[in-house]
């Protein structure tokens, strides 16, 4: 079995920091580094570049609504055309760093409101897949598998990398269960790496209401911004090499 284990990293802002982005780079296989809008900026993009090179570690844009105050976590109605463009300047500017770094912008994984809205909303779906055909069509894109994303993007012939969340609810219907619910976020490592190990070996997931639902994971991601991340990562990154994956990136 091999499995990407990916997580969200350079989520700072100037003097702030969120996140251990080092001690994470240590154990993830794929980086969803901000691109400047719902987080980072320059100084930590390019730190975070030059760290997951150096840790060879894929580096991925995640790109997100123009957003800095509420995180890139509210829903902007934004027209396809401008989120298109907005998408296309996130990943030139994290392309630069990369580059400066050695290597090169691998894969596409929109952030928060904008990767949910994506999973259902062919509109803003379609400006991503714009975005992606319009920067580099080899570049694959990190969603949802069965979302409208994924849907759009293969029928635009690009690259769909299927990701499952071992630190998040989901709803009966495969959608993500709304931080706002009792369920939404996990933060116990130990039930986390257990649903990790679910996920990728048995190919099986408990929604909220303990539906159980199938999925056929390429990629798992582990929220770096959560409580006590590097210890979830270093439990679930244990348990899925106890049960024989191979972790490495999927690009």
């Amino acid at each position: 079995m091999r499995i990407d284990l990916n997580a969200d990293l350079g989520e700072g802002f100037g003097r702030w920091t969120l996140g251990d982005d080092e001690a994470l780079l240590g154990l993830i296989s794929s980086a969803n580094v901000a691109c400047g809008f719902h987080a980072g900026d320059p100084v930590i993009m390019r730190q975070v570049c030059a760290s997951a090179v150096r840790q060879s570690v894929a580096i991925g844009a995640q790109v997100g609504y123009r957003d800095l105050a509420g995180f890139g976590r509210r829903r902007i109605d934004i027209a396809a055309d401008e989120l298109t463009a907005d998408i296309v300047y996130q990943l030139g500017a994290l392309q630069a760093f990369a580059q400066s770094a050695g290597d090169r912008v691998r894969y596409l994984k929109p952030h928060g409101a904008l990767y949910n809205t994506a999973v259902v909303d062919a509109g803003q779906a379609g400006a991503v897949v714009a975005a992606v055909l319009a920067f580099d069509p080899s570049l694959p894109i990190v969603t949802l598998a069965g979302s409208v994303l994924a849907t759009l993007a293969e029928q635009a012939a690009l690259t769909v990398v299927a990701e499952v969340f071992a630190d998040r609810g989901y709803l009966p219907d495969g959608t993500l269960a709304p931080r706002s619910h009792a369920l939404g976020l996990l933060d116990d490592p130990a039930i986390i790496a257990a649903r990790a190990v679910g996920m990728v070996v048995e190919h099986q997931v408990s929604a909220v209401d303990g539906t159980v639902l199938t999925v056929a994971p390429d990629s798992v991601c582990v929220h770096g911004d959560t409580p006590g991340a590097v210890q979830i990562a270093e439990q679930v990154r244990a348990a899925l090499l106890a049960a024989g994956a191979t972790i490495a990136p999927f690009v």
